[in-house]
């Protein structure tokens, strides 16, 4: 800390206090210097003998409470000599005070589970006579100095703060951004502590538009990005700035609804549009505060992208909703096996439909020979579908890709295997596409803010053709493997199931698409299994929030 820092510890609570000149002239611990717990980074011993195994209880506890009393009292040096990395650890520490500016914190240690020691910190933090408390929780690892033997602090970046990544700072100042007040489209403001899983998504929005949208700066704590062109992340707001309205196309009762669905999965990511405009509705990630994988993923879609997959096929009329197809419990093509769920098959009478509804792989993958083009497919997600065009949604957002491919690899893709990946938002065009027949480039942020250009697919589908896809949809919906999904979302409705396999996972990742009138919602759920189980209830949640 600060000169003019001193040390108290009362129960167990490490306290730092401003008063006085210098810092207090006492050891936290006592013995501190000589108990043989620190001893700095880990070097070679000198002693002929070094400790191996795990570390004891009796070595945690007096590692961490050392570390913890020498960060409290302002010790850098002391602190960081405790950890496995002296060099990363101390400037860290340094910058806590000079360039965090905390000028008072309690840390206050639980008990430990295993060899993790959690804590709570209670800091103030003190700019140009701005003064604002601080809290949150973190934790720290002890673990045995590879050639010392000695136990140390096993030092990350989330010692300090739990959102604090390799390359990155803490820093108190003037904002680098002027500040906003997002709002959706009625209004609503939005706010991360409401919406968790717009954090990131209004920070970015902040770094864009907060000078275009009129705002000024505020005095705030915040973190650095390691990437030049990343967003940082505001921790604490100790003088607000005058605030730039930026308006977006989300919604705040579907986005709520969002947020709660995700929470019953963790990996899980769903995306609601609305079909007419390309609107983005609601966006939300589980974990909320991590990586967009709703609007930055990139995964096989599975049995969802044969919404694409049948569009090609009716548009080339080698099938239609109310033909015939051969649906037999496995296929092969050029070499490689092609099986359904469980091995299941139809009937040869029954319908394109009855194979799209029930999810039957091989009565796509027969018709793949019939198209004489191996890349018909990537043509029709990109021509029709916007698939790969560079969407420009208002915030970094990953578009789908569908590779050229041949032979088995061609064929998976026809089922949303292989090298196509797509994210929830990709999934949700896919759906709003197939719902009005013309692809709308996804927004959250209206292109009158910035003038943006948007992009546009090739051609439109047919009416015939968007027709039977919505039919097919429906049919999914209303009796295929959608049913218990879909069963409480009222209006015009429709869905897709898929469960993509991943190499190396013992369980297949969740999808799920459908649409409820004028709105249409993907989500995807880690080793969620079945589509209908995981990733089905989420979509529905949004939809009846939605409509």
């Amino acid at each position: 800390m600060r000169s003019g820092v001193k040390v108290a510890v009362v129960g167990g609570v490490f306290a730092v206090v401003v008063g006085g000149v210098g810092y207090g002239a006492y050891n936290v611990l006592d013995g501190l210097g000589d108990s043989g717990v620190g001893g700095g980074t880990d070097t070679k011993a000198t002693s002929a003998e070094v400790k191996t195994g795990p570390v004891t209880k009796d070595e945690i506890a007096e590692t961490s409470k050392a570390f913890l009393a020498a960060w409290a009292k302002g010790d850098a040096a002391v602190a960081a000599d405790l950890t496995n990395n002296k060099g990363d650890a101390e400037p860290a520490l340094i910058g806590y005070s000079d360039s965090a500016h905390v000028t008072k914190a309690v840390i206050t240690p639980g008990p430990a589970t295993g060899s993790k020691v959690p804590y709570t910190v209670k800091a103030t933090v003190s700019y140009e006579g701005k003064t604002k408390p601080w809290s949150y929780a973190s934790e720290l690892t002890v673990v045995r100095g590879l050639t010392t033997g000695r136990p140390l602090v096993d030092w990350l970046p989330s010692v300090i703060h739990p959102d604090l990544a390799k390359g990155e700072s803490l820093e108190t100042g003037e904002s680098q951004t002027a500040s906003i007040e997002a709002v959706d489209r009625n209004g609503n403001v939005l706010t991360k502590e409401k919406y968790p899983s717009l954090g990131g998504i209004l920070d970015e929005l902040r770094k864009r538009y907060g000078a275009k949208a009129g705002g000024t700066v505020g005095i705030e704590t915040w973190i650095n990005s390691a990437n030049a062109d990343g967003v940082d992340k505001t921790l604490l707001t100790l003088v607000k700035g005058k605030p730039g309205r930026v308006p977006t196309t989300l919604d705040a009762k579907a986005q709520a609804a969002a947020e709660t669905a995700v929470k019953q999965f963790s990996g899980a990511s769903v995306v609601a549009v609305k079909p007419s405009t390309g609107e983005i509705r609601a966006v939300a990630n589980n974990p909320a505060n991590g990586f967009n994988a709703a609007m930055q993923g990139a995964q096989a879609p599975g049995s969802t992208m044969k919404i694409v997959t049948a569009a090609l096929l009716i548009e080339k009329g080698l099938a239609s909703a109310n033909s015939p197809v051969e649906c037999p419990k496995e296929v092969l093509y050029q070499g490689t096996t092609f099986h359904n769920l469980k091995y299941f098959s139809l009937p040869p009478t029954d319908t394109f439909t009855s194979s799209f509804a029930q999810s039957c792989n091989t009565a796509f993958i027969k018709l793949i020979d019939d198209t004489k083009d191996d890349a018909a497919l990537g043509k029709e997600a990109r021509d029709v579908f916007g698939i790969g065009l560079e969407w420009k949604t208002g915030v970094t957002s990953v578009d789908g890709s569908v590779p050229e491919a041949t032979g088995g690899v061609a064929a998976a893709q026809y089922i949303g295997q292989g090298t196509v990946t797509m994210n929830a938002l990709n999934m949700a065009s896919v759906t709003a596409t197939a719902r009005t027949g013309t692809f709308h480039q996804p927004v959250l942020v209206p292109s009158s803010l910035d003038g943006r250009r948007l992009v546009t697919a090739s051609r439109s589908l047919s009416p015939n053709v968007t027709g039977q896809l919505n039919n097919m949809m429906r049919a999914t919906a209303s009796w295929g493997t959608g049913k218990a999904a879909m069963s409480s979302v009222l209006g015009d409705k429709g869905a897709k199931t898929g469960s993509a396999e991943v190499d190396g996972q013992g369980k297949s990742n969740s999808w799920f698409t459908g649409f409820s009138d004028d709105l249409a919602a993907a989500a995807v759920v880690q080793s969620g299994g079945h589509g209908g189980d995981a990733a089905g209830p989420l979509v529905a949640a949004v939809l009846r929030a939605g409509r």
